[in-house]
């Protein structure tokens, strides 16, 4: 980024835009809370584990540069399903890590459910490119109505034109048969 900060992947969209995903996840105080059997030590290194991840999606939030192409959001990708269930299943209430991530906008994934948030994601885009296509055919649809009146308006001018040529046409052939039986009258004379 124009920052000099760099993110350990991207996923370049069609559009242009990038969603920044990150693996920074704190693995030491995790595992010192798996491994205690002590409560009180154990709620010191999940206390210390929760402070470690807020850090992380601090860091990672920090990626999620519009101005720069990100979409307004980034992953956080947790490597290992264990300390991705720390996080989001096994967390609760409002003060939760994953409350914490969606309200930085930092979404935490797993090796289970990246590749469908991804395509859930691209659902999402091809959607909006299907809403943008139908707003462009829309538009020309009324271009073409507009044209399609014209056009019409036109048509009836034409319309009317050939129907009084018409009618010129059929009185001035009356006219020349009657010309034409008075010449032949004054030749019969």
């Amino acid at each position: 980024f124009r920052s000099g900060e760099k993110v350990d992947a991207v996923l370049h969209l069609a559009d242009k835009r990038m969603v920044p995903i990150d693996a920074k996840f704190p693995l030491e105080n995790f595992k010192k809370m798996i491994d205690e059997k002590e409560e009180k030590e154990k709620k010191a290194f999940q206390k210390a584990f929760v402070s470690d991840v807020k850090k992380r999606i601090d860091e990672i939030a920090r990626y999620i540069l519009p101005d720069e192409g990100t979409m307004d959001f980034a992953l956080l990708y947790i490597p290992a399903e264990n300390v991705y269930y720390e996080v989001i299943v096994k967390d609760e209430g409002d003060d939760s890590l994953s409350a914490y991530g969606f309200k930085k906008r930092v979404i935490p994934v797993s090796p289970n459910n990246f590749f469908i948030y991804l395509q859930t994601v691209l659902m999402g885009l091809r959607g909006l490119q299907i809403e943008k296509s139908a707003k462009i055919i829309q538009e020309a649809l009324v271009r073409l109505k507009g044209d399609f009146e014209k056009f019409d308006d036109d048509f009836e001018v034409l319309g009317s034109h050939l129907t009084n040529a018409g009618n010129k046409f059929d009185e001035s052939r009356r006219r020349l048969e009657r010309l034409g039986t008075k010449l032949t009258n004054i030749e019969l004379i």
